[in-house]
């Protein structure tokens, strides 16, 4: 089996996360896609290589040079975030298909560079209003950070024609099957060009 990628991009507060961890419930085929990152550990309830690949600024900047990564992203200032390519062949080694959540800006690039083998799903939310009233539910982010978020947001789904394919979480259970559906024919499709 030659293992496959596939990419949930979206808006903050869109819903992805909680789509991919549905999918994952789903589909013992896939296998997420841990990402590195510098910042510090949130408690004792993170773990390294579970969580997150918690490294030093140092050790991420050296595997940037040594070209160790799909993508990466300086997100602030000495906040770097990134999927490390032995990460993918990692999941690819289990026999798994890699599924990963990440921002617009590195789901392009993971598209970019495993062309085929990838398959880019945007998620968008039903308007820009039901974003803010997600976030503001939420009650984990403060004001000033939700209207950041939804400036973002809108910057964001600018792109949403670059990726393969669009599921809009109006509902989520209609959501996660649109995904799951997408999903199983990406797959298939896969095994059987095999």
């Amino acid at each position: 089996m030659q293992g496959k990628i596939i990419v949930f991009s979206a808006p903050s507060g869109a819903g992805k996360t909680t789509i991919v961890h549905r999918l994952m419930g789903l589909l013992p085929e896939l296998s997420f896609s841990i990402s590195a990152c510098t910042r510090d550990r949130r408690g004792r309830a993170e773990v390294n290589g579970k969580d997150y690949h918690f490294m030093s600024v140092d050790e991420f900047q050296e595997k940037i040079r040594h070209d160790e990564f799909v993508e990466w992203e300086e997100v602030y200032e000495g906040a770097f975030y990134g999927t490390l390519k032995s990460e993918i062949e990692r999941i690819w080694a289990n026999g798994q298909h890699a599924i990963l959540d990440v921002d617009v800006k590195g789901g392009l690039s993971i598209k970019e560079f495993y062309k085929d083998r990838a398959l880019a799903i945007f998620v968008r939310p039903p308007s820009i209003e039901a974003l803010a009233q997600r976030l503001e539910a939420r009650a984990t982010d403060s004001t000033s950070s939700i209207s950041s978020r939804v400036y973002k947001a809108t910057f964001e789904l600018a792109f949403e024609d670059k990726f393969d394919v669009t599921v809009v979480n109006d509902n989520l259970e209609e959501a996660v099957a649109h995904a799951e559906q997408l999903v199983r024919d990406f797959i298939s499709a896969e095994s059987e060009a095999v």
